[in-house]
Order: C-alpha cells, then sequence, then structure tokens
C-alpha cells in the first residue's frame, strides 16, 4: 500500500482483482499493516525520546488503522463500514469485504489474520507482503538463502526467534505461528506486489509461494 508514498496503481488494481473474485461470491477478511507509515512515526519518535516497545507497537497498531479506513474507503461499496479494530467487534462475516486493522500491543497483524481465521472458521490464511517465500535465512542478507515450497509450522518457528518485538521481520511473527499451529490454520506467503499470483492463488492455479501447515 505505501512503500515510500500511497501506490494508488496498485490499490486500484487490488480492487479490480478483489471484486472480480467478490463476483465468483467470494468473501474477503483483508488484515492491513502499518508498514512504511508505522516506521516514519516510530523513527521520528526515537529521534527525539527513547520509545519502549509499548509505544512502537501502538504507534504501529495507529498506522495499520489508517490505512485500513483507506482499503475501506475504497471498497465502500461491497465492504462492511465498521473496520475490526479489536477482537469480536464484528461477530459474523455479513459483507463480501470484511477490513480489519491491528488490535493491542504485543500482536502483529500476523497473529490479527490467524485469529480472525480461527474466530470465522477459515483454515488457510494469506500473507502477502514483500517476501515471495519462506527462506532458509536472511534473503535480503544472503544472495544464497533458498525458498521453502512447504514446510510445518515447528519447522517454521525453528527458522525464527520465540518472542515478539515491535517491527520485527518475518513472514508470520512467532506468536502468530504459535496460534496457527495449535488452531491448525494453514498460511500462504507470497509476494503481495503479484497481482497476477495472487489471483492464480485465489482461483486454484499453481502459484508462487510457500505453504506452512
Amino acid at each position: 500500500m505505501y512503500p515510500d508514498q500511497i501506490d494508488s496503481g496498485f490499490l486500484k488494481l487490488f480492487k479490480a482483482l478483489i471484486l472480480k473474485n467478490v463476483k465468483q461470491e467470494k468473501r474477503f477478511v483483508i488484515v492491513s499493516g502499518g508498514g512504511r507509515v508505522s516506521r516514519v512515526y516510530q523513527e521520528a519518535a526515537s529521534k527525539i525520546t527513547r520509545v519502549n516497545d509499548e509505544d512502537k507497537d501502538w504507534l504501529g497498531i495507529h498506522a495499520t488503522r489508517v490505512n485500513a479506513h483507506l482499503l475501506r474507503t475504497i471498497f465502500r461499496e461491497v465492504a462492511d463500514p465498521i473496520v475490526m479494530d479489536s477482537r469480536g467487534k464484528i461477530k459474523e462475516i455479513k459483507y463480501p469485504v470484511t477490513i480489519v486493522s491491528g488490535w493491542r500491543p504485543g500482536w502483529s497483524t500476523d497473529y490479527v489474520s490467524i485469529a480472525c481465521a480461527a474466530d470465522f472458521g477459515a483454515s488457510h490464511v494469506v500473507i502477502a507482503g514483500k517476501p515471495s517465500h519462506v527462506f532458509d535465512k536472511d534473503f535480503v542478507k544472503h544472495a544464497d538463502a533458498k525458498p521453502f515450497v512447504s514446510l510445518t509450522w515447528r519447522e517454521y518457528r525453528r527458522l525464527i526467534p520465540s518472542k515478539w518485538r515491535p517491527g520485527f521481520h518475518s513472514p508470520v511473527d512467532p506468536i502468530g505461528a504459535r496460534l496457527a499451529e495449535k488452531e491448525s490454520i494453514s498460511a500462504v506467503i507470497i509476494n503481495g506486489k503479484d497481482l497476477k499470483n495472487f489471483g492464480n492463488l485465489l482461483n486454484g492455479k499453481e502459484f508462487i509461494g510457500t505453504v506452512i501447515s
């Protein structure tokens, strides 16, 4: 949504993809991350004062909320008018699109996505971020990092730290990974910018990404 500035071209194409699938009677719960917006505010605060993890989390959460309201506005004609900004605020999916933001400190939107899947009876979540796969090591730092096509939650959790911290970068955070394993929910990791690949996934075709189950 916001790599360096709001990518309205991408959002227009994303909306078209979702609406195309809504016409096929698919329903979507879309959880917005904080992305660049949260980092801008966290970095600004850190230049002025010592910022604790809880405040970093709250800055990130409010960034997800402004992003969520942008999405809710974009999908106004098919979206629930309420943004789900806390667990249980929406009890039942009544609209083709439901928009969700971050909830509370200590949880990333990965956790929120998996909690929504558990609450609404979905067996999979799609994590559409920067990485195209789960890799065996940091693919930004290591050119020889190898992607996984599939792995178990136990295998995945060995690759990441055991505790959540604000600004944590991994396809699924450790809190979300534990919940997914407990609830038997699978996660599909894809590059969110590749909408053709995203469309293939949504329509049961071959896609590029990693399945964690």
